[in-house]
């Protein structure tokens, strides 16, 4: 008999006791006697039996208490991303006090995304960024498990989500560098496509964002349009959400003849980068030039200066997406929570001439 394939009945046989019995000596080690523990337990060593499919067990059971987190990214991202680790900081600590566990599953090899969707062992699932994992949703769906997205990126309804009114966020930090006074401002927007790198004229806007960066950008020209500024007189230069990207994207506005008094940050990733750039060339913030950032992120609290940004309520997402999954209480409509406007110490009103 090869060892890859003895049951438990083998063992039970072998060591010539009932199958409950056997059982109970791996479930339930106490009440069964000592001496015939000990004999199963060396029967079972013998034929290399490993124990119960613990898996079948609790899949019988219909409930294992734990959620899977996905993403269509590697799984660096989870821990590298200060957004994406925050949100995973948040979810934790409900899961936390509710005693319930965490797998973390890439969707990043397409070969293997099948595979890693289906043999997660969790009650359901919270997707990340949604926009761009259409073959992910339609994986989980399959799973039937319950499944709630978290950034949804695309359109359809059917797809329970819990999200942020990231338009409202993005006039809400533009009103805040107008209402000070600043009128000469700049955009650093977020994306993965190479080809927004760079200067990006706005009516690319909306053929080529994606959804989040998209509707950031509408709440800046939101705002911008109340106080008579057009979309045109604001530069936007495109960044990978990443230092380098952002690095050259700096480089090229306080390279021109009319250099901002004050930046529009898409992300506090992108924000701190900024303000990175700055203080190497002795520019101060905000004495010669405000930032403003996006998402909330614990770094932004620690920085110095401090950065005034537009904060997710992490807590509350994830409260609400692990209470959905763990009770099944999945929302009808995409839900959009509100934002919060902190201003720290990275704004102020421009220098004057």
């Amino acid at each position: 008999m090869g060892k890859g394939h003895v049951r438990l009945a083998d063992v039970a046989k072998a060591a010539g006791v009932s199958q409950g019995t056997a059982s109970n000596v791996f479930s339930r080690p106490d009440v069964v006697r000592e001496e015939v523990r000990e004999r199963v337990l060396k029967v079972a060593r013998e034929l290399g039996y490993g124990g119960p499919d613990i898996k079948g067990r609790l899949l019988r059971a219909g409930r294992v208490n734990a959620i899977g987190v996905a993403a269509v990214e590697p799984l660096t991202y989870f821990f590298d991303d200060p957004w994406a680790r925050s949100l995973m900081t948040a979810i934790g600590e409900v899961c936390d006090a509710s005693g319930t566990g965490i797998a973390v599953v890439s969707a990043m090899n397409e070969e293997r995304l099948a595979w890693n969707i289906n043999s997660a062992l969790v009650d359901g699932f919270i997707l990340l960024c949604v926009e761009g994992g259409e073959r992910l949703v339609e994986l989980t769906r399959q799973r039937q498990l319950p499944f709630i997205a978290l950034a949804l990126g695309i359109e359809d309804e059917t797809i329970p989500a819990i999200g942020i009114d990231n338009v409202a966020g993005g006039a809400a930090a533009a009103r805040h560098l107008l209402e000070l006074g600043h009128r000469d401002i700049a955009i650093l927007s977020i994306g993965d496509v190479d080809g927004l790198v760079g200067m990006v004229a706005p009516e690319r806007v909306d053929p080529e964002m994606e959804a989040t960066p998209r509707d950031r950008m509408h709440g800046y020209w939101r705002a911008l349009a109340e106080y008579g500024i057009p979309r045109e007189a604001v530069p936007i230069q495109g960044t990978l959400h990443d230092r380098p990207s952002t690095l050259t994207a700096m480089e090229a506005l306080f390279s021109s003849a009319n250099p901002p008094t004050a930046i529009l940050a898409m992300s506090d990733k992108v924000a701190l980068f900024a303000m990175q750039w700055l203080a190497e060339r002795g520019l101060k913030v905000p004495e010669d030039v405000s930032l403003i950032g996006f998402d909330g992120v614990p770094e932004a609290a620690t920085s110095l200066p401090r950065l005034t940004t537009v904060a997710q309520p992490f807590a509350e997402i994830a409260r609400r997406s692990v209470t959905a999954i763990l009770e099944n209480a999945l929302p009808e409509n995409h839900e959009a929570l509100d934002l919060e406007l902190v201003v720290r110490d990275s704004t102020a009103a421009p220098r004057l001439p």
